[in-house]
């Protein structure tokens, strides 16, 4: 049994106990020597702390619980360190995803122009929490569930010397209901960019399946926080793989934006009044375990995501997990550094790309190569407060490309977000 110590970054977020839960669960192969939860919110940290703490005793987990809001006591001696942090909080996530519709674009939380502004805010704070990590706990690995996941990862991979490696919950997802139709024994190749995926090959007894389940209408479950609009069979037949429900932002975009100029309520705010309901409920000392109203939020399955990938690599597994890691060779037509979200075997060296066959489907090749232009350019607009890149980022993405829309939007929510956006307003 590897004995561990954990920082948690952001640990007033609502989905920390599905975290402790998963690590509740692990017991018998990972033992907390120590775990901190930071936070700089102060009623957050101390109402999700106080439940997480309760739900450690009730287990019979002896360790030592740290709550803090001081970054660098939270790193000390950390072995792992699980940032989770929203920059700005649900109200910056409300402008995301408001302001975008009065430019008739989409505004969601990780792509599009929503997700753009969620990366300018995050990355500078990212910077500090690397530096400090380099600073104090060099050794340690950064598990990163921080969103737009896949873009922080290709920051902190490209840009600092921490041990990193991204997380999402949506590829362990979609790998599980496929098998629940394929049977557990099927082998399943998922290629993409976080929140930008496919599986491309579903295989059996030597047999593909994949063709097959697409004329079925197959699709993975649609995560909790997205509007279902579903797939349509001559839609999945022409790209010839099964996409993430997070692709119903691409194939059916004049939905998704009629829902959202229809809503009542932006995504955010029905997650403000979850997350009252669910702080409301922490508060309640008889509750020692995770309720189940926390599913609500969209993290079914991060807490298995997440400590998985730490029992992984304290007790070297060598087990396969998908996970954002830099690419090497592993996909031809993307560059060697660039973070993709594929499968690797997870040990105590960290994360080694499964070797995948050769993708010859253009409609992903495309996709995926653009997007990670966007990515690009917006890591460069987050470190540097580049207003060029930043436009260039939005011009090259395949939900924003109008100038004009890009341009005012971009003004617009860039002095609606100038208290989280040091690097555009330097003194």
């Amino acid at each position: 049994m590897k004995e561990i110590t954990v920082a948690v970054i952001g640990s007033g977020s609502t989905y920390c106990p599905e975290l402790v839960d998963g690590f509740i669960k692990a017991r018998k192969s990972l033992k907390l020597k120590k775990i901190s939860f930071m936070d700089i919110d102060e009623r957050k940290r101390s109402i999700v702390g106080s439940l997480c703490v309760r739900m450690l005793k009730n287990a019979g987990v002896d360790c030592e619980v740290v709550l803090t809001d001081d970054l660098d006591s939270a790193l000390v001696g950390a072995d792992f360190v699980v940032t989770q942090i929203r920059v700005g909080k649900l109200p910056a996530r409300h402008l995301d995803e408001t302001i975008p519709i009065k430019y008739d674009l989409i505004g969601q939380e990780t792509t599009g122009i929503g997700g753009f502004f969620k990366a300018l805010r995050t990355i500078p704070v990212m910077k500090n929490i690397c530096e400090r990590i380099e600073a104090i706990c060099p050794d340690a690995w950064l598990i990163n569930f921080t969103n737009p996941s896949g873009i922080i990862t290709e920051f902190v991979l490209n840009n600092t010397n921490v041990k990193c490696i991204g997380l999402c919950n949506v590829p362990i997802n979609m790998v599980d209901d496929t098998k629940e139709i394929s049977g557990e024994d099927s082998e399943i190749t998922y290629v993409g960019l976080n929140h930008l995926s496919w599986i491309t090959s579903v295989k059996k007894d030597g047999k593909d399946l994949l063709a097959d389940m697409i004329k079925t209408g197959f699709s993975p479950k649609v995560m909790e926080n997205i509007k279902d609009d579903g797939f349509s069979l001559e839609c999945l037949s022409a790209i010839k793989a099964i996409p993430s429900s997070y692709l119903q932002y691409y194939y059916c975009r004049a939905a998704k934006l009629k829902h959202l100029k229809s809503e009542e309520k932006s995504r955010a705010q029905v997650c403000m009044e979850i997350e009252e309901q669910l702080l409301e409920l922490y508060s309640n000392e008889e509750i020692v375990e995770k309720p189940a109203l926390l599913d609500k939020r969209g993290g079914h399955k991060y807490s298995l995501a997440a400590v998985s990938l730490i029992d992984s690599i304290a007790n070297d597994k060598r087990d396969v997990q998908i996970v954002n890691i830099k690419n090497g060779k592993t996909l031809p037509f993307m560059q060697e550094d660039d973070v993709v979200e594929i499968a690797a075997v997870i040990g105590k060296d960290g994360a080694h790309p499964v070797e995948v066959e050769e993708v010859d489907n253009r409609h992903i090749i495309g996709l995926m190569r653009i997007v990670k232009e966007y990515e690009k350019y917006t890591v460069e607009a987050g470190l540097t407060g580049s207003n060029d890149a930043a436009l260039n980022a939005l011009l090259v993405h395949p939900l924003i490309g109008d100038w004009e829309k890009a341009q005012k939007c971009f003004e617009e929510m860039k002095q609606a977000h100038r208290a989280y956006l040091p690097q555009f307003y330097i003194d």
